[in-house]
Formats: structure tokens, C-alpha cells, sequence
């Protein structure tokens, strides 16, 4: 049998796991060892910079059969890690499904994995969510960290997620080049994957896993602090470019209507330029939108038209009939449209409609 001939048996239900790793326990060899004795066809095992006193832990993975080792001169995160398995899977299993993204700090059991393996098989277009139910015996900063986090992402990107922090994922082989593209390197990866999904348009799946933590989660890198703070960052991103976009439109405003007194001018520039600039940064920054200018910008132009003309009679009412200074009352009154644009760009503009479901609510295609 030829290479062509052997390459076209491949099955296409194939998956690689890819397991980032800094500094791991030791059991990481007994799991990576069961889980090459799976139905997995390939393991990918980022080193991450660990330490040299790891390297006997990683020697022995790396004697494991059907196993790639990879290796990190130094530590550069596990966003880094995972797309360092991404590109390693798209360049050598370009012909498998997809890949199952595994922990290497034991929180993750094998027959977990075997699931999101199964629910990623049996719906190959849609990112699988593993899932923790967080009970009395969750360590705090875990249970606090991903119930805010969670709430924060349904706030401001509209998606209920039951657990955003989960680093057991399916994910379909057309989804990992997108993800290579993203800038970030530390666990707020995990992060912006999710949103870059979100504006995909296509289902997450939560597949309900086994939550384990060992030793109070001693095992895990994740500094509550400084990596919530980047988690963070990503989520208010959109209320970050707001802020520089409405200091332009105030420096524009004040300019006109300093140099005309004429309210509908000041407020009409200052529209035209925050607009230029705003409609760039959310679209590619804060969105990751992939639709075609043609298709978004007509109707975020016609929400600017909207809101501003909404906005300019309320400053009219609050200059006229009230006490109150034309600087202050556009603070007031943009104040109170800021979440109503949100809202509109997140779900309507920059987004197609999207649901989340769980496999029990999957439909199934005859």
C-alpha cells in the first residue's frame, strides 16, 4: 500500500490532544500514557519552559508511544503553548477533526477528555465546552474567579457561559488558524478564544466534566491577581475603546462648538471623526468581526445617525429647559446611550445570532 493509499484510509474522526505543560506534577506521565492508549490518534506535549528538574518527567512522555514532545526555550505562557500544539497539529494532522486541549496539572480526568472527544465528534462545527459544577468542595479562588468571570462575559458579550476558565476543550481543525492570529500569550488566551468564537456565529456545546483539584489547586500557575487583571482587560476592551472614542468626540465637540456656538455642528464633527475611529477599533479589536465592511458598516453608520440624532435633542431638552451646561449635558446623555450602543453593535452589528446549547438540546440532522 502506497502513502496516498494509506493516507485516504485515514479516518476523519481522528483527534489530537494537545496538553500545554510548565513545571508539571509527575502523574502527568501515567495520564499522557493512558491517553496514548485511547482512542486519541496523537498526543502533542508543549514543554513550556519548565524547569530542568522536570526534564526526567518530559523524557519519559516522550518515550510514550504516538506522543510529540514540543519545546519552549523559556516560559511564554499557556496561550503561547497552546498554539505552539495548534500550528503543530495543523502542519502534521492537517487531515484530523480537531483537537482536545487537556491541563497538565491533573485537573482533568481521562474519561472527561474521552467525552469532549466524543461530543467534538459528533458535531464537528461547534467548540465543546468541559464544563465544572462548582460544589462546596471548590477552592474558593476558583469557584469566585469563574462565577465573576462568567457574569462579566454574559455583561458585556452577551453568552451565558456556565464556565469560561475550562481548559478542556474541543475545537474543529477549520478553527485553529484563526486562533494562531490572536495576540495574546497567557491564559487570557483561553479567553479570547471564546470571544473569537462568539462572533463566528456557531454553537458552543458545555459538556459537563468532574471537577478536581488537588491540594487546594496548589498545582495551578494561575496567579489570581495578575492574570484575572489580563482576563479582565479582554473583557472590557469594548469599554476601553469607548472611552478613547468619546475623548475624541468630546476634544472635537468642544473645538466646533467653542469656535461656532453651534450645538448640531459640534456635535455633527464630533459624530463624524469618534466614528471613524470607533467603527475600526471595535470591529477588528473588541468584536473580531469577520463580516465584510459592506455588510457592517451601513448599519453601524445607521446607528451612529441614530444615536447621535437621539443624542443631540436630549442635549437641546437639558440646555434648554434646564440649568445645566452644554458640556454637561452631553456627559449626562452619553452616559445613558453608552450600554444602549453596546448592546446594539454586540447583537446586532458585529455578531450573527448564535446559540448555546448543551448536547441533550442538539438537534440531530437526519
Amino acid at each position: 500500500m502506497n502513502l496516498l493509499q494509506k493516507a485516504s484510509r485515514v479516518s476523519p474522526m481522528q483527534l489530537t490532544a494537545i496538553i500545554p505543560a510548565h513545571n508539571p506534577p509527575a502523574e502527568l506521565v501515567g495520564f499522557v500514557t493512558r491517553l496514548a492508549a485511547s482512542d486519541f490518534a496523537h498526543i502533542i506535549v508543549v514543554n513550556d519552559g519548565s524547569p530542568s528538574s522536570c526534564d526526567p518527567i518530559f523524557q519519559a512522555i516522550e518515550r510514550v508511544e504516538k506522543v510529540t514532545l514540543l519545546r519552549h526555550a523559556v516560559n511564554l505562557g499557556k496561550g503561547a503553548a497552546l498554539k505552539t500544539g495548534f500550528n503543530h497539529a495543523c502542519c502534521y494532522f492537517g487531515d484530523h477533526l480537531g483537537v482536545v486541549t487537556i491541563d497538565a496539572d491533573g485537573q482533568h480526568l481521562l474519561e472527561d477528555a474521552l467525552k469532549v472527544a466524543d461530543v467534538l465528534k459528533s458535531h464537528p462545527e461547534n467548540l465543546v465546552m468541559g464544563v465544572r459544577t462548582f460544589g462546596k468542595n471548590v477552592p474558593l479562588r476558583s469557584k469566585v474567579g469563574n462565577i465573576l468571570t462568567s457574569f462579566l462575559f454574559r455583561l458585556l458579550v452577551g453568552q451565558k457561559l456556565t464556565d469560561t476558565q475550562s481548559g478542556l476543550r474541543g475545537i474543529p481543525k477549520s478553527f485553529l488558524p484563526r486562533l494562531l492570529k490572536i495576540g495574546s500569550n497567557g491564559f487570557e488566551f483561553e479567553l479570547d478564544t471564546l470571544l473569537t468564537w462568539k462572533y463566528t456565529g456557531r454553537q458552543i456545546i458545555e459538556q459537563s466534566i468532574q471537577p478536581v483539584y488537588i491540594k487546594g489547586n496548589e498545582s495551578s500557575h494561575f496567579n489570581p491577581i495578575m492574570d484575572s487583571m489580563k482576563i479582565y482587560f479582554v473583557l472590557f476592551r469594548f469599554t476601553l475603546a469607548s472611552l478613547s472614542s468619546a475623548l475624541i468626540d468630546y476634544a472635537v465637540f468642544i473645538l466646533i462648538y467653542g469656535l461656532t456656538s453651534n450645538l448640531l455642528a459640534g456635535q455633527a464633527c464630533a459624530r463624524l471623526v469618534s466614528m471613524l475611529y470607533n467603527y475600526s477599533v471595535v470591529k477588528k479589536m473588541v468584536f473580531f468581526s469577520g463580516e465584510q465592511v459592506s455588510r457592517t458598516f451601513p448599519k453601524y453608520l445607521a446607528l451612529v445617525i441614530f444615536s447621535g440624532t437621539i443624542s443631540y435633542l436630549l442635549i437641546k431638552v437639558l440646555s434648554t429647559y434646564f440649568p445645566v451646561p452644554v458640556i454637561a449635558a452631553k456627559a449626562i446623555v452619553e452616559s445613558l446611550v453608552f450600554l444602549a450602543n453596546f448592546a446594539i453593535q454586540r447583537d446586532f452589528i458585529f455578531v450573527k445570532d448564535t446559540d448555546l446549547k448543551t448536547p441533550g438540546q442538539l438537534e440531530t440532522k437526519g
